[in-house]
């Protein structure tokens, strides 16, 4: 059986891992991502569209001469695509969620099995911890720079108004305002940093307990050394 105070401590990264697991799934499953205002310019009128979206599905709503509001239209985001480079795009930040997502979830087994035992096998442990939690929160950064990559490079909010509303012209100028289903990935990299902050604590500590337990006998006192 482990000892208290390693159980206390892989208690502790165990519940940061399902911390962590938790919001990735949140992540995956909100659509609030971005929130773009895109200004188009017609023949004899101009049209703003708002969106709300996310890396699935998303809400839009055109006003038209800043007087006419249409109504609020729901849209999958990969029908809204034509362009191959953003739809490539996406689909690589979902793939690289659910790699981030995976990890997270073997991060907490691993933790979870220390917590409760002493397993043999050394990846298992400290070094299994770290390795997981470092994948997690490689991913989780990867995602969020490839997204802002994606409205930058390949306009995918002006693509998705288009979708939208297939008589928009010109475009003008747009809008971004990232939401809080980007912004929270941030949270998932603090879980994983402290998490694997906490088994380094641990595993700091238990190497110095071994190495004063290994102490040349020269450090002995002297009575223990004549006899």
């Amino acid at each position: 059986m482990p000892s208290r105070t390693k159980t206390a401590m892989f208690g502790s990264a165990f519940f940061t891992c399902l911390c962590s697991f938790v919001v990735i799934c949140v992540v995956l499953a909100t659509q609030h991502w971005m929130s773009s205002e895109v200004r188009f310019l017609g023949t004899n009128s101009s049209a703003t569209v708002s969106l709300t979206y996310g890396l699935f599905s998303g809400t839009c709503a055109q006003s038209v001469n800043a007087g006419l509001h249409l109504p609020t239209k729901a849209f999958q985001v990969a029908d809204n695509l034509s362009n191959t480079s953003a739809k490539s795009m996406i689909t690589a930040i979902i793939v690289i969620l659910v790699l981030s997502l995976l990890s997270s979830l073997l991060s907490s087994g691993f933790t979870c099995t220390n917590a409760v035992s002493n397993p043999y096998q050394t990846f298992l442990g400290p070094i299994g911890v770290y390795t997981w939690n470092s994948l997690c929160g490689i991913f989780t950064l990867l995602a969020m720079i490839l997204f802002p990559v994606s409205i930058e490079e390949n306009s995918l909010s002006v693509e998705l108004a288009q979708g939208c509303f297939a008589f928009l012209q010109t475009h003008v100028k747009s809008e971004h305002t990232y939401g809080y289903s980007y912004w929270i990935m941030l949270l998932i990299i603090f879980l994983n940093i402290a998490s694997i902050i906490i088994i380094y604590f641990y595993d700091h500590a238990r190497y110095s307990r071994k190495k004063e337990q290994e102490r040349p006998i020269e450090n002995a006192p002297k009575d223990v050394i004549l006899f």
